[in-house]
């Protein structure tokens, strides 16, 4: 039997507010953590300035690269909102205002609200597709396998949910975790011998500060869970072997 062919993405995060610090970056935290349940796994993260040369040649580059890639920012009705113009030009498609994004966007605004810099949340590739947005009614879109969402947090994270029936995923990633008293010195050795024993789990190490005492979190992370199993008990012999203590965390 063959393995299944690994659905990845890559996740493009655009705008100058959040190279200067201006803006935290949240959302590949949210779209990362959504698509890992989706069996799909991440293999990039950029972030990138509101440059269209550079939007264009980075969406070229990993389009082809993953199975899926995801964009936020760059969206709305600012002069320096230019995501939409870009991807066009990425695809070589007419960049015009979007018939049924036009209306929805015209229903959603009061009559004389929907003024010039709001009707330009219209215009996106002609022929893209939409991603309905149920927070602020201005949609996202996609052309083949670029999903171009806005930078808002709370917006964006209302609007993955419409893709899951869109989206093919692979098999979940499952994932287990063993918080532990000790120094990633102090475990470094054994937990790669346990990682080359164990290759087809992810496994990392996260210290963390609690009470005034350093810990650190093992994860692993695969789609099997035998597999898991079987690195979990392989860390706990050496953790014993070693007198480390086990931790509970919050």
């Amino acid at each position: 039997m063959t393995d299944k062919k690994e659905i990845n993405a890559g996740i493009l995060i655009i705008g100058n507010e959040v190279l200067s610090g201006r803006t935290k970056d949240v959302n590949t935290s949210t779209l990362a953590t959504w698509l890992s349940s989706l069996g799909i796994k991440v293999n990039e993260v950029r972030v990138i300035p509101d440059i269209e040369k550079t939007i264009i040649d980075t969406v070229n580059e990993l389009r082809k690269k993953y199975t899926y890639i995801f964009t936020t920012g760059g969206i709305g009705p600012t002069h320096d909102d230019i995501t939409a113009e870009s991807i066009s030009k990425a695809f070589g498609i007419e960049y015009n205002f979007h018939k049924e994004a036009f209306k929805i966007l015209e229903s959603y605004y009061k009559p004389g609200e929907f003024n010039e810099g709001r009707q330009k949340m219209a215009k996106m590739p002609v022929t893209s597709n939409l991603i309905l947005n149920p927070t602020s009614g201005a949609p996202g879109f996609y052309v083949e396998n670029v999903f171009c969402l806005p930078g808002v947090p709370s917006i964006l994270k209302s609007m993955i949910g419409g893709l899951e029936n869109i989206l093919v995923g692979g098999d979940p990633i499952l994932s287990s975790t063993i918080n532990l008293r000790t120094v990633e010195s102090e475990i470094a050795k054994s937990l790669t011998e346990v990682q080359n024993n164990n290759i087809d789990v992810d496994i990392g190490s996260y210290p963390f500060f609690k009470a005034g005492k350093l810990g650190v979190s093992i994860v692993l992370r695969s789609t099997d869970q035998n597999k898991i199993d079987k690195c979990n008990s392989e860390i706990l012999k050496f953790v014993s072997e070693k007198k480390i203590e086990i931790v509970e965390r919050d």
